[in-house]
């Protein structure tokens, strides 16, 4: 979703930029990966250096080995790197030695938690990329904190929202709305992946009870990720959670159906960063189930609640906000989340000037 808008933006500036698109196989379950590339209408990679699963430093050590002699062959004017997983520190990483510029896409993000994987990959490469490309006022104010000089840093705003802005209108022809029986405004969105969640069966035992709770008054529809497919299975969850009717277990989405499913929910519980940033572009009330966030520009703005993962946290934030109806939210959207960031980042690479 960050890559695809970049992209189309050098398609149609083919005459200052050549993408060159590496996919390093972090990501690798078919529905989580190849259906984003249809849905998103990206070009096959150019490379795909096929790391798959394992360790955060299998992850890492890996990607570097093989992406090093990409860059070597290559040799790219720029490499950019994206959010904050595995990949993006590698490859940034390698470049860095290699000497190569590195503009990091959604830099400056910090959630002050070195417990997530996350925020140790954020910290890193923007200590070492040479570009970077802010998505709100808060990360300059924490690049500028952490000491990082003002010409390395520049405010494009936000390309997640690109996507989003791009795509809503393609989503609407997607029918998954009337395959899964559900109304707009009437049902609630879930989304869980991260490990601190998913990993500790106490912890996904209490959103479990949260969700089951919230079923009982309102439609939940719950794409479950396969990490945490995984771990419903191990802890003996699922066939107890397939038995409520109201709750909609379902495969990971594609990205379309996805944004027709969130689009039209009146509440997403969820732990991921970027959907934090999506339902705030939407005017979505979002309760995000973790104890802080990198993203605090969603709060700022009333459309995002932390609420953590006690079960009547959960359950009571999201019974206020059905309570409260849509028409007590604040429909705010943050400085340059209005699609075109995908240009302001062409045009700092262009103009880039270290100096």
């Amino acid at each position: 979703m960050k890559v695809a808008p970049i992209v189309e933006a050098m398609r149609r500036r083919k005459a200052e930029f050549q993408p060159l698109m590496v996919h390093t196989g972090q990501h690798y379950d078919a529905q989580m990966s190849d259906t984003f590339f249809r849905d998103l209408d990206l070009p096959r990679p150019d490379v795909h250096l096929e790391v798959g699963s394992g360790s955060h430093a299998f992850q890492t050590a890996t990607v570097m080995l093989r992406f090093e002699p990409v860059v070597l062959t290559e040799k790219p004017d720029w490499v950019l790197v994206v959010g904050d997983v595995n990949s993006t520190l590698a490859c940034a990483l390698v470049c860095a030695k290699l000497g190569v510029r590195v503009a990091h896409v959604e830099a400056g993000l910090r959630s002050r938690d070195r417990s997530m994987p996350e925020e140790i990959n954020r910290i890193l490469t923007d200590q070492i990329a040479d570009l970077l490309l802010t998505p709100s006022g808060d990360a300059n104010d924490n690049l500028l904190a952490e000491g990082v000089s003002a010409n390395r840093i520049r405010f494009v705003g936000n390309v997640m929202i690109d996507s989003l802005l791009n795509n809503l209108k393609r989503a609407e022809a997607s029918a998954i709305r009337k395959r899964l029986k559900i109304i707009v405004g009437e049902y609630v969105v879930v989304t869980l992946h991260r490990p601190s969640n998913v990993d500790d069966r106490a912890t996904l035992g209490r959103i479990l009870d949260a969700l089951t709770e919230i079923a009982e008054r309102i439609p939940v529809v719950f794409p479950v990720h396969p990490r945490t497919r995984g771990k419903l299975k191990e802890f003996g969850f699922q066939p107890e959670l397939e038995r409520i009717s109201n709750l909609k277990i379902l495969d990971p989405m594609g990205y379309l159906d996805f944004l027709r499913v969130f689009s039209g929910a009146c509440l997403v519980l969820t732990d991921s960063g970027g959907i934090q940033e999506e339902t705030t572009a939407l005017s979505i009330p979002c309760l995000t189930l973790r104890e802080n966030t990198e993203r605090p520009i969603t709060v700022e703005l009333g459309t995002n609640k932390i609420v953590g993962t006690s079960t009547d946290a959960i359950v009571d934030a999201a019974f206020a906000v059905l309570d409260a109806g849509p028409e007590a939210l604040r429909k705010l959207r943050p400085p340059l989340w209005d699609g075109r960031a995908s240009d302001r980042i062409l045009d700092s690479l262009k103009n880039f000037n270290p100096a």
